[in-house]
């Protein structure tokens, strides 16, 4: 069994990482990790999916009701929030790629970026809810905006609120994981030998990223 010299307390020295005892080897661990979170990201990509089931059949059924009711969308705030999603994946992917050449002040600072851009991506979200609620543009039976009301425009709003409300929750927990390896980070732990947890967390991000790149054309856009 490949042993750990604990370092870690040795200033610009990143420690050498634990090996479980029912792993042979520190490669054998990593690949488990690794399997466990595609895994993991197979079963929030299921999840996601049937809400866009959900919404393409909603969609044949009412297509006039979906296509109003997009347009009381704020288009410019989604699009502000696809551009910050998208930027804070680059910022993830580089603080992987630090992380490999033991750069762990840089991976602080990627990770710290993401962090304030994810923070930015639910404070636009807060705005937009908050005027979906100020005109009553909410799911079911609460819908009541009076300047647009056709059959299936309240489903919309549930299938709305629903994915975005479900994705917002998803960037919490990623902002909540990567605020934990950001912290590690700031211990000086990781290098090319031990990087998986900043792997791990960068592809979590990827996933919110792309699940909304999805959500965005479908009821922004389409």
């Amino acid at each position: 069994m490949q042993s750990s010299t604990a370092t870690a307390g040795v200033a610009g020295v990143p420690h050498r990482p634990q090996v479980a005892a029912h792993f042979a080897s520190l490669e054998v661990q990593n690949h488990a990790a690794r399997l466990g979170m595609w895994l993991f990201l197979a079963t929030e990509i299921l999840l996601f999916a049937g809400l866009f089931v959900i919404y393409a059949n909603y969609r044949f059924l009412f297509p006039d009701a979906f296509r109003g009711a997009s347009k009381l969308l704020n288009l410019n705030m989604g699009t502000f929030n696809t551009l910050l999603l998208i930027t804070s994946s680059f910022t993830a992917a580089m603080a992987v790629h630090y992380a490999k050449e033991a750069q762990n002040k840089k991976v602080v600072l990627m990770f710290v970026l993401t962090l304030l851009m994810a923070m930015g991506f639910l404070v636009v979200k807060y705005f937009e809810y908050t005027h979906k609620f100020h005109e009553f543009q909410l799911p079911g039976p609460y819908y009541a905006y009076k300047e647009f009301n056709a059959p299936g425009v309240s489903a919309y709003f549930t299938i709305y609120f629903l994915s975005t409300g479900l994705h917002a929750f998803h960037v919490i927990i990623g902002m909540i994981v990567l605020a934990w390896v950001t912290l590690k980070a700031m211990r000086n732990e990781f290098s090319y030998h031990n990087y998986t947890a900043v792997e791990l967390g960068s592809m979590y991000w990827h996933l919110v990223d792309l699940v909304w790149i999805f959500l965005f054309p479908m009821l922004y856009l389409i």
